[in-house]
């Protein structure tokens, strides 16, 4: 999918339009990480990655011919220019909070997979010099992915 545009005054008013949009969504979706409701984040998902994908595709034709926003006035130039940099900052944010998400989220996994190899039982088994084994090493989990 792509912009249909006019000309090169429109082509940078649907640029502004399509990067306000995403930085609204990906600011509601680090704040969701922020508050420790992913679960929250998950909503916007399918548009998020609907629109981070025109966006990436319209950069890229953009950068590839600058000649598609050539001429339009200062003022538009300049409003696309700071809805770049208010993207950019709340790309980082996300990136961020997402970190510290990962984060704790591996932390809490490896917590419960030691709670678990702690509180199995161990056979006590002896080996051919008549030695008692050491213990085995913990055992992979799975996790639902809903929970």
């Amino acid at each position: 999918m792509a912009i249909a545009a006019s000309d090169a005054a429109d082509r940078v008013d649907q640029l502004i339009i399509l990067t306000e949009r995403l930085t609204d969504l990906i600011a509601a979706q680090a704040q969701a990480f922020e508050q420790h409701r992913p679960q929250d984040a998950a909503a916007g998902m399918d548009e998020i990655g609907r629109l981070a994908n025109l966006y990436r595709h319209e950069s890229a034709r953009v950068k590839a011919d600058p000649t598609l926003i050539a001429g339009v006035t200062p003022t538009s130039r300049a409003a696309l220019v700071r809805a770049t940099e208010a993207f950019d900052a709340v790309l980082a944010r996300q990136g961020r909070a997402v970190e510290a998400a990962r984060t704790v989220t591996e932390g809490l996994v490896k917590c419960i997979a030691d709670e678990v190899a702690s509180q199995r039982t161990q056979g006590s088994t002896y080996g051919a010099s008549g030695a008692q084994s050491a213990p085995g090493a913990a055992t992979a989990i799975t996790l639902n992915k809903r929970a």
